[in-house]
């Protein structure tokens, strides 16, 4: 049986239309999960899989939402959980669930500009060279261990758009490959050091 992945999004999709789309994809997507009534969950709907939306706003504080996205999710029984533009963190009653299962694709190479800006972060440090990075998922903001990194050149005349292209075109070639290796091979964690 193919491994089971669920992914999760907050906006359009792209994402996880790279990894629907993905034509050496080994492992079944059963559910795209959404924290808002997201543009991208039309691309889960075409493709034919299944979609749930676990609104912040229906839970009084971040624990209890954590854990009905968690048990929303564990329905389906996946393999590995997919942060794919997912705008929220969860915490411990989401990790808990899926230890060591949660992966983030991130458009930066952590540690660097971590959170919700960093591509406008990296355009205003002056970096030559910024990238995307695909990590595990811990308790803090993108501060789990490192599993790949791409760089993409920043170029003179770039704004934050065509930079964010740039490491988007990076995300879509970086994700599905990553994970692919993992469902087909899984990890070893030893401190920060990921192993595939």
């Amino acid at each position: 049986m193919p491994a089971r992945v669920a992914v999760m999004i907050s906006g359009t999709g792209t994402l996880l239309q790279s990894l629907i789309d993905d034509p050496g994809r080994v492992y079944d997507i059963v559910v795209v999960a959404a924290d808002r009534p997201a543009a991208g969950l039309q691309r889960a709907v075409a493709a034919g899989i299944p979609t749930t939306v676990v609104a912040p706003a229906d839970h009084p504080d971040r624990p209890a939402w954590s854990a009905a996205l968690a048990h929303a999710i564990q329905t389906y029984t996946p393999d590995w959980i997919v942060s794919a533009g997912f705008m929220r963190i969860v915490d411990s009653a989401f990790l808990d669930r899926f230890p060591q299962r949660v992966v983030n694709s991130h458009p930066a190479l952590l540690p660097a500009f971590p959170g919700a800006h960093a591509v406008a972060d990296a355009l205003a440090y002056g970096v030559r060279v910024t990238g995307c990075t695909v990590h595990l998922v811990d308790a803090g903001v993108d501060t789990g261990p490192i599993i790949a990194q791409r760089a993409v050149v920043v170029e003179p005349d770039d704004d934050q758009e065509s930079l964010h292209e740039r490491i988007k075109a990076a995300e879509w070639e970086l994700l599905p490959q990553v994970i692919n290796r993992l469902v087909a091979h899984g990890l070893t964690v030893e401190g920060r050091k990921v192993r595939i």
